[in-house]
């Protein structure tokens, strides 16, 4: 038995929208409470100094990167990262010691930890 010519136009129909429909938007898994937790180890030598990173630090560092594989996470990423610049409250030494954090752990990071940092240009 065929199929009503009404269901068969429905199908079609619906096929039709799924072949021409743009994919869903791309939206960030990423949060600022699991950036700050995984640079949380990098936070004595943004303090304090010192010639290298703690290597906790340098493996979340490694791992957020690893993590930000689209769009809207290097963007919250980077937002984040802002915002903590941002809170060092003009401290240029504290804001210096994160912008190096990335050369001397090997990685390198598609914009500098900054203040004006305009994340909407990463992609």
């Amino acid at each position: 038995m065929a199929a009503p010519k009404g269901a068969t136009l429905a199908l079609a129909v619906l096929l039709a929208a799924t072949v021409v429909a743009p994919p869903a938007a791309v939206r960030a898994a990423m949060s600022c409470s699991t950036v700050y937790s995984t640079l949380m180890p990098c936070l004595p030598f943004v303090q304090m100094g010192g010639a290298m990173p703690p290597q906790p630090c340098c493996g979340g560092i490694r791992s957020l990167l690893a993590q930000a594989n689209n769009t809207p996470d290097r963007r919250t990423i980077c937002g984040c990262l802002k915002n903590v610049a941002n809170g060092a409250n003009g401290s240029d030494t504290y804001i210096n010691r994160a912008a190096a954090l990335p050369s001397k752990c090997g990685v390198s990071l598609p914009y500098k930890i900054s203040t004006n940092v305009n994340c909407n240009t990463i992609n």
